[in-house]
């Protein structure tokens, strides 16, 4: 046997047998908080109780609602691990005690939590990731909002930076996602009854966050999330008779950093709705050198290409005048189907100069059955 292929056999052997090992993954998904995410989770752990499964509560946040609260009775609890962080007295999910119990199955609420400073992970999805890799199944919980690739959209429609972020490849990698899903006019009925916040807190909340047209956005953002899902594990479980082309996404990036976060976003979308592996190119040409390129420029580009890391792309930074020939070569290289790329700020002069170039590239992709997508 060639060893290179030996080798290939090797690894898929050994994935399917760490997959094997591996937990189960199910999220519940929502718009926002109050919709009743943490209530289903812990409604789910009574029934996996009654049906002989060890199940422990790992981490939960009743956020002092007394329906939520009420359900935790009966339930068996890892103890928190508390630590004292700037003079206050905070309590974290204890990922060495879930490891030593070992439970069947732990809810682990707020899946896009910041851990406190000198934790073993930064972010409580990692210690997910961990948990599952000890082979323990876990249940958790994230609000749309907190998903890296729909971030600046989000900011957008209302006003506020998220911070506390969760990488798509989480959500692509569960083996379930069920949406909680409310009406717009539903959850600001429970927001004014007490049953999101408590009282000081409802009117700033309707004035701001609550607002019907925000909730109708981030709704459907919330489906449309648990359609791609459903779609994706569709296509990759049911036979197909017809054995189609991989997608595969190429996004083009330049200096420019506030298109390339768009782009490595907007890609980051696409190759998540179909469950495909994607590639950021950066061509640098000479004039792009580390001493040529303002200081600036060079840290919103190791930035971009870290984020487009996190979210789970192949980064390639080539060197090369000719930007258009490396792209269509790169592409054919990696059998690209698509290639994603902003839509230029020319003014007319650049436009009669630089079109000669970009003919050259829809005429070299032209020959392919590469897709070109000029994205806004």
């Amino acid at each position: 046997m060639d060893p290179n292929t030996e080798k290939s056999s090797v690894r898929k052997f050994l994935d399917l047998v760490r997959k094997s090992k591996r937990g189960k993954l199910k999220i519940y998904i929502g718009m926002s908080a109050g919709v009743g995410k943490t209530y289903r989770m812990l409604q789910e752990a009574h029934s996996l109780l009654k049906n002989g499964v060890d199940v422990q509560i790992a981490y939960i946040e009743t956020h002092n609602r007394p329906e939520t609260h009420a359900l935790l009775a009966g339930l068996p609890v890892i103890a928190r691990r508390s630590i004292f962080y700037r003079g206050k007295a905070l309590q974290e999910l204890d990922l060495q005690a879930v490891m030593a119990v070992h439970p069947e199955v732990v809810i682990v609420d707020e899946l896009a939590h910041s851990n406190v400073e000198g934790s073993k992970n930064t972010k409580r999805w990692q210690d997910v990731a961990d948990i599952l890799d000890a082979g323990i199944s876990v249940i958790s919980a994230v609000n749309i909002q907190h998903l890296e690739s729909v971030n600046e959209e989000v900011e957008r429609i209302t006003g506020i930076s998220v911070t506390e972020r969760v990488p798509d490849r989480m959500l692509e990698t569960a083996d379930e996602i069920v949406n909680i899903d409310l009406t717009a006019d539903e959850l600001i009925e429970r927001l004014r009854a007490g049953k999101v916040y408590e009282k000081s807190k409802v009117a700033g909340a309707l004035a701001n966050f609550f607002q019907p047209e925000k909730l109708l956005q981030l709704r459907e953002m919330a489906l449309n999330e648990v359609s791609h899902y459903l779609e994706r594990k569709i296509s990759v479980e049911v036979p197909q008779q017809i054995k189609l082309r991989p997608e595969k996404f190429l996004a083009c990036i330049s200096t420019n950093h506030q298109t390339a976060k768009v782009i490595i976003r907007k890609t980051a979308r696409l190759a998540s709705y179909y469950r495909s592996p994607w590639i950021v190119l950066f061509v640098q040409r000479g004039r792009e050198g580390g001493d040529r390129i303002r200081l600036d420029l060079q840290r919103h580009l190791i930035n971009n290409l870290k984020l487009a890391t996190e979210l789970g792309a192949e980064v390639l930074k080539v060197k090369d005048e000719d930007v258009t020939a490396t792209i269509s070569r790169i592409a054919a290289e990696r059998e690209v189907t698509t290639i994603c790329m902003g839509r230029p700020r020319l003014k007319f002069f650049q436009i009669i100069m630089r079109t000669a170039l970009f003919n050259k590239l829809l005429k070299n992709i032209a020959q392919t059955e590469t897709d070109l997508v000029i994205l806004s």
